[in-house]
């Protein structure tokens, strides 16, 4: 009888190909999964960015002169116009705040206690929805007296802040100083 000789070369290259294709498909998975995570890393960082330049971001800035009126010696009124910033969301003026500020005193007032009259396209406008939007520029007037308290006094020479803070979005700071002599009934733009 002859003998059998086993010869298992063969064999041996297929257990080899099953071993490489199950390196390959576990590399796969696993570049996959890594890949996976990366983009969601991605688009997680992405989203933060755009939040927080949506936050830091002005959503209103000034549009021309401040405005101021005297009487007695004092400045007696605060007027200027705000349009919203280049690119910047609609806000809503009522839940805006503004802070007048000097070395001395602060005082805050509400958006339903100053003075404000709408235009759009510089056409005045009485049927606003108290949304700033594109093309609509808004005149405040920050009163000495009203419900909400008095202006803190602002004599010659003296800084003050005016800072408008909307609900979304970064403060407007806009600092002055009142010119050197206040005369009654009287209109000066300051700087």
């Amino acid at each position: 009888m002859s003998k059998l000789v086993k010869n298992e070369d063969a064999f041996t290259g297929l257990e080899a190909a099953i071993v490489l294709i199950a390196f390959i498909v576990v590399a796969a998975v696993f570049s996959y999964v890594m890949l996976g995570a990366g983009f969601f890393a991605t688009r997680e960082a992405q989203r933060v960015v755009d939040t927080g330049v949506a936050q830091a971001s002005s959503a209103v800035e000034l549009s021309g002169p401040v405005i101021v009126n005297a009487s007695a010696g004092n400045v007696t009124d605060i007027r200027f116009f705000l349009q919203l910033a280049a690119g910047g969301a609609p806000v809503d003026m009522q839940k805006v705040i503004f802070t007048v500020s000097t070395a001395n005193n602060v005082t805050t007032y509400k958006y339903a206690n100053v003075s404000h009259t709408w235009y759009q396209d510089g056409v005045n406008k009485t049927d606003m929805n108290e949304l700033l939007e594109r093309f609509e520029t808004v005149q405040i007037v920050i009163p000495g007296e009203n419900d909400a308290g008095t202006l803190p006094v602002i004599e010659p020479n003296d800084r003050f802040t005016v800072e408008v803070k909307p609900d979304v979005g970064a403060r407007l700071p806009i600092n002055r100083i009142a010119p050197p002599d206040l005369k009654a009934n009287h209109k000066y733009e300051v700087y």
